[in-house]
């Protein structure tokens, strides 16, 4: 979606005004956000008027898609225009994973490079921390952050059952300190980001900016500790939303907004059980680490005056993996030569009249390579699994997370978003024709990219990058 915006931008460039003819690219890619914890999408638990603004200008999304619940899978399909599974990237990468991005992927800033784009991500990878897998490896000409979640360092709520090393802050590839001051990260990560765009305003720019919260530990700056008198989570979401008011105006000031496309959204629902330190998913069911849609359902809003409509919305389903070709063919760059998953949606960000997602079907696969679920149309079809809830079980409260209940299964279930969007009714034995598409779709996938759930072993996917751990 993201790249699909910026394609947009790439579509006025008679009337841009820079030296270039290509847009300019700003992705902010919230980590653990509810689709509900947005203003524009009915929440009332936390105060966004930037992002509401954002929206009124712009186009909100409202069955935009991660690829899979959970943080490195999600950013991999993002920055490769592929299925997680793919290209062997699954779960969450901790601090003593030696494996990561491949170098024969193509990231988005890999194919923005290609038409000289200046590049930078401010905040946090999580797709490999090893030397070979860094950003600076893969596209970005610049990166400040941390390499993986926020919450692997010594003062996880759960320790000594995790046991993590000191949290690195890196500047490009080097280390240069280790345990950051949390409570500095979404302004340091905004104020980064505002000065790349200041430096590089004559040229086209892509930054990315992954912000490492709202996941836990939840920080905020002094200046916004308290500021909405609605408890932290709200104060996160607040210096947020300012952060993004920030850009937009930094933008405008500098009369660059005609070809300047900023896109908004997260890498998967909230987590649950953190209870008052968690999001909301508003009529979604369950969250992080399910694929109902609490988990992979997430807030969207794209914004470019001129060229993405004002104050519109698609129900049409995206998904992260469209990004990617979506850029590529509006800077007209070429696609990687192995195979990706995405397709563009231009005609959506243009509200061209008809326009429909480019895909078929959008597979949701979970765990090593699960396929799990389908969205086809209206239509989800569930596969038989396990999933973690907290329906039953208390939330935690003030940082410390209550206990999942892994037991609970689903069977083999179909819903209608458009009658039930909360997954509640399985209208399976209504829906023969319905059932003989989903199975057949089911089918062609898992010749693709395999099933381990079905045994099946799939033909097209690659091995993520591998680096032998240093024995000590």
């Amino acid at each position: 979606m993201f790249c699909i915006c910026v394609l947009q931008l790439g579509c006025s460039f008679s009337k841009t005004t820079q030296n270039h003819p290509y847009p300019n690219i700003v992705i902010v890619f919230i980590d653990d956000m509810g689709w509900a914890d947005v203003g524009f999408n009915g929440g009332t638990h936390v105060t966004t008027p930037r992002l509401d603004q954002m929206a009124k200008e712009g186009m909100v999304l409202t069955d935009f898609y991660v690829a899979q619940p959970v943080c490195s899978a999600s950013r991999s399909a993002l920055l490769t225009g592929c299925y997680p599974n793919r290209i062997g990237i699954s779960g969450a990468l901790g601090p003593h994973a030696t494996h990561g991005i491949n170098q024969d992927e193509v990231t988005i800033a890999e194919i923005c490079k290609q038409q000289g784009y200046a590049t930078a991500i401010f905040g946090k990878w999580h797709i490999g921390h090893l030397d070979p897998f860094l950003p600076t490896n893969h596209g970005f000409d610049t990166f400040v952050g941390i390499p993986y979640s926020n919450d692997m360092w010594p003062m996880h709520p759960e320790a000594p059952k995790r046991t993590y090393p000191p949290l690195p802050y890196f500047n490009d590839d080097k280390i240069v300190y280790s345990q950051p001051d949390q409570t500095q990260f979404t302004k340091d990560f905004t104020n980064l980001t505002i000065e790349f765009i200041k430096e590089h305003q004559d040229e086209p720019f892509f930054v990315y900016l992954p912000h490492p919260m709202v996941h836990v530990p939840l920080h905020v700056s002094k200046e916004w500790d308290g500021a909405t008198g609605m408890g932290i989570y709200a104060d996160v979401v607040a210096e947020i939303d300012d952060g993004v008011g920030r850009i937009i105006d930094t933008v405008n000031e500098l009369r660059i907004e005609d070809h300047t496309l900023i896109i908004f959204t997260s890498d998967n629902g909230p987590w649950l059980s953190y209870g008052d330190h968690a999001g909301q998913t508003g009529i979604y069911r369950e969250g992080k680490g399910t694929t109902f849609e609490g988990g992979v359902r997430v807030p969207f809003v794209a914004w470019w005056p001129g060229t993405i409509p004002a104050g519109t919305t698609s129900s049409e389903p995206l998904m992260t993996i469209d990004i990617l070709p979506t850029v590529a063919a509006w800077i007209d760059a070429p696609l990687p030569e192995h195979t990706i998953d995405g397709k563009s949606a231009v005609a959506i960000f243009e509200g061209k009249e008809g326009a429909t997602s480019p895909q078929e079907a959008y597979y949701f696969y979970y765990r090593q390579n699960h396929l799990e679920a389908i969205r086809w149309g209206k239509w989800k079809l569930h596969f038989p699994h396990s999933y973690r809830s907290m329906l039953d079980n208390p939330v935690g409260s003030g940082g410390v997370p209550g206990k999942y209940d892994w037991s609970v299964k689903t069977g083999l279930e179909l819903y209608n978003l458009e009658t039930d969007p909360s997954e509640t009714t399985n209208v399976i034995e209504n829906h023969p024709n319905v059932m003989k598409t989903m199975h057949r779709l089911a089918d062609d996938i898992r010749i693709d990219l395999g099933d381990a759930s079905t045994e099946v072993e799939g033909a097209n996917n690659r091995e993520a990058g591998k680096v032998e751990p240093i024995s000590s």
